[in-house]
């Protein structure tokens, strides 16, 4: 038998990387269309104030798991770390 075929075949995320894409896009378009909104509501105090911290979580997931499956589709990967031998 060849050892190539053994080796797993990882797809990669075109899909995933794609409609995360779309979701940034439009959270960036919401935020940049409706300003005037959020920053009265984000600025009102007591249990609004989690607001601006709950945003920043829902962008930094849909952004990043953008980042990350556009890397993985360019074949961009972190390098492995090597284990040392003593």
């Amino acid at each position: 038998m060849a050892s190539g075929l053994n080796k797993k075949v990882r797809k990669k995320p075109v899909g995933k990387m794609i409609i995360m894409g779309v979701v940034s896009i439009a959270l960036y378009a919401g935020l940049l269309l409706n300003q005037d909104i959020i920053n009265s509501n984000f600025g009102k105090g007591g249990i609004y104030a989690f607001l601006p911290i709950i945003t920043a979580f829902v962008f930094s997931y849909f952004h990043g798991t953008f980042t990350g499956s556009f890397w993985t589709v360019l074949g961009v990967e972190a390098a492995k770390k090597k284990k040392e031998m003593k």
